[in-house]
């Protein structure tokens, strides 16, 4: 199966001679289909310059982007919308929702620019926004929202269009613990069950339980990598090095967030046989 996202020795450069910038020097990415991959770093350390070259919003200096067989580094500008528009959905820290638009609206616009007649984009949208949980607030304002529903209106119009990829910055950064928690939930749900990609830049910690995979940049370089694994009973992701409860089940160690969680497990392993096939085929693909 060809990566939704393949990031080759890319490197972003601002600025010439003397005032010369290094933002990302010489990185390499490849992102599988529903697959969500956290990046995490310090402030300035190149997160938002390697999520816009990701979303075809800045060119890198040398190296290749390819999003499945399109090389998007190399697509004239005037190609670069519609790449963003079909196959790129967008989420932003602070919505980004079009004030004097209803929630309906904000959604269906996004499908109308991609060709739907307006009809359509409107059923579209309003199905989706059912989905999750918002159809009571289709004619309401952004205003009128809470900051759990902006940001489930922001996810709703980054779907609409059906991108292979999601791209999350700071997704959590306007909510609460409660709603930023909920919110990550529902990416994953989503990334797992339609088999979209998700890349998230954020400094949250509490991401990381919906992570497979947790980067870190510093200084423009990827400095380690924590692989996760799935707890087969909760769905939640486990860091292997600190898991708090673990078993050899079938030759394969299987990770848990929770002794109750491993208890349940073995309580009844062939329960979860199905999670660990599938977690086992991800492993083998890494």
């Amino acid at each position: 199966m060809q990566p939704v996202m393949q990031v080759e020795r890319v490197t972003r450069r601002f600025g010439s001679g003397g005032t010369e910038v290094m933002a990302i020097k010489d990185i390499s990415l490849t992102v599988d289909q529903g697959e969500v991959v956290l990046i995490m770093g310090p402030s300035g350390s190149g997160k938002t310059t390697l999520l816009s070259m990701l979303g075809g919003l800045l060119k890198p200096s040398s190296g290749q982007i390819r999003l499945g067989s399109v090389e998007m580094s190399a697509l004239d500008e005037r190609r670069l919308p519609d790449i963003r528009l079909q196959r790129i959905g967008f989420i932003f820290q602070d919505f980004n929702l079009l004030s004097a638009l209803p929630v309906l609206d904000n959604v269906a616009l996004v499908a109308q620019l991609a060709g739907l007649s307006r009809k359509a984009a409107r059923r579209r949208a309003g199905d989706l926004l059912e989905q999750f949980g918002l159809g009571h607030r289709l004619s309401f304002l952004p205003e009128k929202l809470s900051g759990g529903e902006k940001q489930r209106v922001a996810i709703a119009r980054a779907l609409v269009n059906q991108p292979d990829v999601i791209l999350a910055d700071e997704p959590t950064a306007n909510l609460d613990s409660h709603h930023g928690f909920e919110t990550m939930r529902l990416l994953r749900r989503i990334a797992k069950e339609e088999q979209r990609s998700v890349i998230i830049v954020s400094h949250d910690q509490r991401i990381k339980e919906i992570a497979d995979r947790v980067l870190w940049l510093e200084d423009g370089e990827f400095k380690n990598s924590v692989e996760l694994a799935v707890d087969p009973v909760c769905g939640m992701s486990v860091d292997r090095e600190t898991a708090p409860a673990y078993v050899q089940y079938n030759g394969q160690v299987v990770y848990f967030c929770a002794q109750g969680c491993k208890d349940e497990f073995l309580a009844t392993p062939k329960k979860f046989e199905l999670t660990l096939k599938m977690e086992g085929l991800k492993n083998d693909n890494h």
